[in-house]
Formats: C-alpha cells, sequence, structure tokens
C-alpha cells in the first residue's frame, strides 16, 4: 500500500515536477525491477534487462515525438550546457561560420561558447528589449553557406518561446530545448539536430537527450576528444561508457505516462489551459501583475511576471510559500516571479496559483 502524501504546488523552473504515476510506479519497482532482485539503479548497463529498458526508451521518444526512423537518439551527460561546446566542435569547421540567434541568457551562453571554438556570428537579438519578444522570421539574417544554424525554443528565464521555427533550407537548423521538448508537436524533419537537458519535460536531472539527424554523423569531426564525438555515440548506442541508467529509466516511464494520457497533441492542450489561468489572471491585474514577455512571444512552460514593487514582490513569494507554492522566485539574474507549468504540474496546481494571486490582489491591491 503505497502511503498518501500531500504533494506540493511545484513550478521549480528545472529539476520540475515529474508525473505522480511515474514517480509511484519508479517506487512499487525501486528494490525490485521486474522481478531481477535488483533495483534499476543496481543493474550492469551491459545486461539485456537494462539494454531492454534503453531501447525502449529510444522507440518509445521516436514514436511519441514523431522522430523519423533514421533519426539517432542519444542519451549523453553533461546537460544542455556540454552541448553548447560538443555543437561547435563537431559542426563548426575553419573556414565555416555558424549562426545564432540570441532570445535570452542560454542562448547567450551557447553563443559564448562557439566563440571559444570558432566564428561564431550573432543573427539577431533582442537583448536591446530585453529579451521581451523572439525575433520575428524575418529579422534573421544569414549566408546560405553556414555550418549551421542555431535558436533556443524556449527562454526559461524570460519567458518566451518560438511560435515558429525558421526554415533554414540547406543549412542545417539546430535547436536547444531543454525547456519545451515534448510540450507541444513539432516537424522534427526541419531540425539537423535537437538537444534537451531532461529536467523540464522528460524526466530527472542527469541526462541529456539529442536527437540527430543522419547526415549530421558523416558530418562530425573526428579530431576531438572521444566523448566529444557524436559519432562515436551513435556508433555504440549511447553506451560507449555508463550511461545515468536510472535517469534513462525514469525518462523512459514519462514518454510511457505521455503516451497513456494523449500523447503530445494532449501536452499541448493541457499546457495551454494551464497557462492561460495565469495569464489571465495577470492581464487582469489592472497593472498590478506586470508579464515580461510580449503577448505573441509568451511561453506555455515560463510565465514570468512583476508586482509593482520589490517589496509588494517579497511579500508574494512569501505568502506564496506558506500556501504551498514551490519555486515562484524568478531566476537570480532578473529578479521577479515565474512560475513553470510543465507537462507534470498538473492543471489544479495552476488553478490553485491563480485564485492565489487574484486573493492576493485583493488583500494588497
Amino acid at each position: 500500500m503505497l502511503k498518501q502524501v500531500q504533494r506540493a504546488y511545484n513550478f521549480n523552473a528545472g529539476p520540475s515536477a515529474l508525473p505522480l504515476p511515474v514517480l509511484q510506479r519508479a517506487q512499487e519497482e525501486l528494490v525490485d525491477f521486474r522481478g531481477s532482485g535488483m533495483s534499476v539503479m543496481e543493474l550492469s548497463h551491459r545486461s539485456s534487462l537494462y539494454e531492454e529498458v534503453h531501447n525502449q526508451a529510444i522507440a518509445l521518444l521516436k514514436e511519441v515525438y514523431g522522430i523519423p526512423a533514421d533519426y539517432h537518439v542519444l542519451f549523453l551527460q553533461g546537460g544542455a550546457s556540454l552541448q553548447f561546446s560538443m555543437v561547435p566542435m563537431n559542426f563548426l569547421p575553419a573556414g565555416k561560420s555558424a549562426g545564432y540567434v540570441l532570445t535570452g541568457s542560454w542562448a547567450e551562453k551557447a553563443y559564448k561558447e562557439a566563440k571559444l571554438l570558432g566564428n561564431a556570428v550573432e543573427v539577431a537579438s533582442t537583448k536591446d528589449e530585453s529579451y521581451r519578444r523572439i525575433p520575428r522570421l524575418d529579422e534573421l539574417h544569414y549566408s546560405n553557406d553556414l555550418a549551421y544554424l542555431h535558436i533556443t525554443s524556449n527562454n526559461t528565464i524570460y519567458g518566451t518561446q518560438w511560435t515558429d521555427f525558421p526554415d533554414s533550407g540547406e543549412v542545417p537548423l539546430v535547436a536547444d530545448m531543454s525547456s519545451d521538448i515534448l510540450s507541444k508537436p513539432i516537424d522534427v524533419k526541419k531540425f539537423a539536430l535537437i538537444y534537451a537537458g531532461a529536467q523540464k519535460n522528460l524526466g530527472p536531472s542527469g541526462v541529456t537527450v539529442v536527437i540527430l539527424r543522419p547526415d549530421m554523423v558523416e558530418r562530425a569531426a573526428q579530431n576531438i576528444p572521444t566523448m566529444l564525438r557524436y559519432d562515436i555515440h551513435v556508433k555504440n548506442n549511447s553506451l560507449y561508457n555508463t550511461p545515468p541508467t536510472f535517469a534513462i529509466y525514469m525518462l523512459g516511464e514519462v514518454l510511457k505516462w505521455v503516451k497513456e494520457t494523449g500523447g503530445v497533441a494532449e501536452m499541448e492542450r493541457r499546457n495551454r489551459e494551464k497557462a492561460a489561468l495565469i495569464y489571465e489572471a495577470i492581464d487582469r491585474s489592472g497593472g498590478f501583475y506586470r508579464g515580461h514577455a510580449d503577448k505573441d512571444s509568451r511561453s506555455l512552460m515560463n510565465i514570468t511576471f512583476r508586482l509593482q514593487t520589490e517589496e509588494l514582490e517579497k511579500k508574494f513569494l512569501v505568502e506564496a510559500k506558506q500556501a504551498g507554492f514551490v519555486g515562484l522566485n524568478g531566476h537570480r539574474s532578473v529578479g521577479g516571479c515565474r512560475a513553470s507549468a510543465y507537462n507534470a504540474v498538473p492543471f489544479e496546481a495552476c488553478q490553485a496559483l491563480r485564485e492565489f494571486m487574484i486573493e492576493f490582489q485583493k488583500q494588497n491591491g
């Protein structure tokens, strides 16, 4: 009999909420995984039992996200931050340039790493507008001989998200989708490479997913350290070294939950419904709450807002914590408030936050 616990209203930006049914299933299997007498954390990564877990997670991600059969799915480590370096190491040769669209802090970090390794150029930026919006597609100016074009699909700190992706033609399109992967259907064929830390929508921290078009493997550099070569990880099915086995197991369980719940299209429907609750509370507050992002760039995942004074924000965050809300502080670099309503955050949590915001305004407006 599983113990019933009172779940927090978890709005952490990452690591973030996981689906309760997934946690309960992991709890049931923690000590004795499928009759092995061992936890999945104790299995050899070379065992047939773990290999089944590993390959099923790959197959499920391809199925649920509509990934073409010939694309490669890798489970790596080091988070998106390591991908900031791995991408240019593998795909930015001497004499070529890589284009970066700057839409927030993580895009800036990816750009900075690329500049350490080769010629990275700024294709567009909204930094001078405090990253309140995503650049329009007609604002992207780049040559067709770029090694690749890099975007960050969702910006956790500033609360903006791409609604339409560039058609980059012959230029390989690379995307950091750490904070909105699996939140809505996309056309994966538009992308040459997608990478994402798992700790937002895919599972616990510790594993990074890379989705790689097959021709990119042939382009990847081979004169870099072995562990940083995509072709090595493709050749070894992400088992060149010991992978984060438990995180991959949990990722597979999250994918099962997404499939059982109705798939990525249902995730998008729910996410739009959840975000609308909180945005409506902001928009109807008469300026008591002020959203950071322009309305046509608003993120479904990270809802960022300020109050009229810093003192009022501090009071809001203290009382929200007392009411059971977790993770509503804005990123330390910008302050303010942020509600991260990822896939596993239930509708009821967003509804409760909306009600709290309305009541707080009544008491303090």
